[in-house]
């Protein structure tokens, strides 16, 4: 059976809206041997990468269909991560792992001499773009972007994504962002999920936004929101409502309102503002509690909504905190 379902939908396998998992199979031999799920949310396209090719999801999951495990080899169908290709075709991995397990083809009687496949060396039209190196180590790196969305928190780095849902990193992460916002340009600088539940990103002096993982507007110059000059380097979503949003750069920052689009004053504050917190900064959140996040380097800062100021103990190291790496014996704080 083929169907596009949402959430739970009765195989202890829920799908978890737009983005995230895109669909499951059942492999030969199961109870539900054939059965292919396609998660309703996503924005499914058809050759393009406007959204999710379902051609190319489609192919992926009848593999696992016919008995295909995912691979980690270069430009496969069966790679478990989602990457937009056209025209959809089968790597020299997935051909030899459907060989493996049905047999090579017989050629058919004929007088004719066999075509000439493709050699190495030769060219043969196939489209796909370069794959990206093997993700960077969370323990390792200092972070491009931190926002939360939909309740989860996302860090940015080099064109990947690390997602953290109570607290805990989810199976299949790091992945691609391309995997949720297509288009998305690489390395993000800031990020941030508005009230109406909308996702801005920057890079540079331009912004995107997206709706779920539909983009809406973008690239659009920052000039168009008052801001003027180099990059901004952090964006934070603050308040229940999410209503207050600043932009950070070089100590300085600014108020943006949604209603405008516009930086309530185009002459920045100071960062000393907010007290605690070091001047110039990476990336900030918010996280359920109310409480906001400031990173700089590896290290991160806790600020209290209702004292205005930076928790004692801070700051502290995002890699043990968040990702359970080890905290070095000579960690310096």
């Amino acid at each position: 059976m083929i169907d596009f379902t949402r959430y739970w939908h009765g195989d202890n396998l829920p799908f978890d809206g737009p983005g995230g998992i895109l669909a499951h199979a059942f492999f030969p031999k199961t109870h539900r041997e054939g059965d292919v799920h396609f998660d309703y949310d996503e924005t499914w396209t058809i050759g393009n990468n406007q959204g999710t090719d379902l051609l190319q999801v489609a192919a992926h999951e009848f593999g696992h269909v016919l008995g295909l495990q995912h691979t980690t080899a270069a430009k496969a169908l069966m790679s478990p991560f989602y990457t937009f290709r056209y025209p959809l075709s089968l790597s020299p991995d997935d051909r030899r792992g459907i060989q493996h397990l049905y047999g090579q083809p017989q050629p058919a009687p004929t007088s004719r001499p066999p075509a000439v496949g493709p050699q190495a060396g030769v060219d043969d039209n196939e489209i796909a773009p370069l794959e990206p190196e093997v993700p960077p180590d969370a323990c390792e790196i200092t972070f491009d972007a931190v926002s939360t969305i939909r309740g989860e928190l996302f860090f940015f780095k080099v064109g990947f994504v690390w997602r953290l849902r109570g607290g805990q990193l989810q199976p299949g992460y790091p992945a691609l962002a391309s995997r949720h916002w297509q288009g998305l340009p690489s390395p993000v600088d800031a990020a941030f999920e508005d009230a109406q539940g909308h996702i801005w990103f920057f890079q540079g002096t331009q912004y995107w936004v997206y709706n779920g993982e539909k983009p809406v507007l973008g690239p659009s110059p920052l000039s168009e929101l008052g801001l003027l000059g180099p990059p901004i380097q952090a964006a934070l979503a603050w308040g229940p409502e999410k209503n207050k949003i600043y932009f950070f750069r070089d100590g300085d920052y600014w108020r943006f309102h949604l209603s405008t689009r516009r930086v309530d004053n185009p002459v920045p504050r100071r960062v000393t503002d907010w007290r605690g917190v070091p001047s110039e900064i990476d990336a900030a959140f918010q996280d359920a509690d109310g409480y906001a996040y400031f990173l700089r380097g590896r290290l991160y800062w806790k600020f209290d909504p209702v004292k205005v100021k930076a928790l004692e103990g801070f700051p502290r190291l995002v890699g043990p905190d968040f990702f359970g790496c080890t905290e070095p014996a000579n960690t310096f704080r």
